[in-house]
């Protein structure tokens, strides 16, 4: 059984629902998927702020998507979007994040250097079979932020758009403007809920 709250997105799986059930099953038991920060000092800095950030995206991602892509796969699109920022798990007995003696969250400096993109499509690809796609879109999500990404400069997919947009749209703007997460664990604009 799932510990981890992912609202209806799970409702949207289709024939890949039990490998990313799988996944996540991996990810909840296995690492420390739940509680691990989604960065160490800029958005999602908090315990529990990987899960949360990834919901955002998934949640802006479809919104995104119903109003100018909505012939792209909700499947894919939740899978993208779920598992963009997986590589920064680390197992439970040796987390990629932990609290420094005076409590601030540090990456683990022993680890092999990898992106956390590589490491994401490495642990999702073990559990889901993935289009080039969402390979793509996985890889170079943080798009022309990161210099070895301009390998795809100009031959971006839409899905890859996509998840670029929602993923910096949370982590710039929603997150930072948000104090915090709403009711269901998702960041939204001040007063947006009401």
């Amino acid at each position: 059984m799932l510990k981890g709250d992912y609202g209806t997105l799970l409702d949207l799986l289709g024939p890949r629902r039990e490998a990313v059930l799988a996944l996540l099953e991996h990810l909840e038991n296995e690492t420390d998927w739940l509680w691990t920060p989604a960065s160490t000092n800029h958005h999602c800095a908090c315990e529990g702020g990987l899960l949360s950030h990834t919901r955002t995206v998934a949640h802006f991602m479809l919104d995104l998507k119903a109003r100018v892509r909505p012939d792209l796969d909700d499947e894919s699109c939740v899978i993208v979007a779920l598992f963009h920022d997986a590589g920064k798990v680390g197992p439970k007995d040796n987390p990629e994040c932990r609290r420094d003696a005076e409590g601030r969250w540090v990456l683990d400096p022993d680890r092999v250097a990898l992106s956390h993109a590589v490491r994401s499509i490495h642990l999702v690809s073990r559990f889901i079979p993935i289009t080039e796609e969402e390979i793509q879109a996985i890889t170079y999500h943080d798009g022309q932020y990161v210099a070895a990404n301009r390998v795809v400069k100009n031959r971006e997919t839409p899905l890859l758009l996509l998840l670029h947009f929602a993923d910096m749209w949370a982590s710039h703007v929603l997150e930072l403007e948000a104090g915090g997460p709403g009711p269901d664990g998702t960041f939204h604009p001040r007063g947006a809920l009401g």
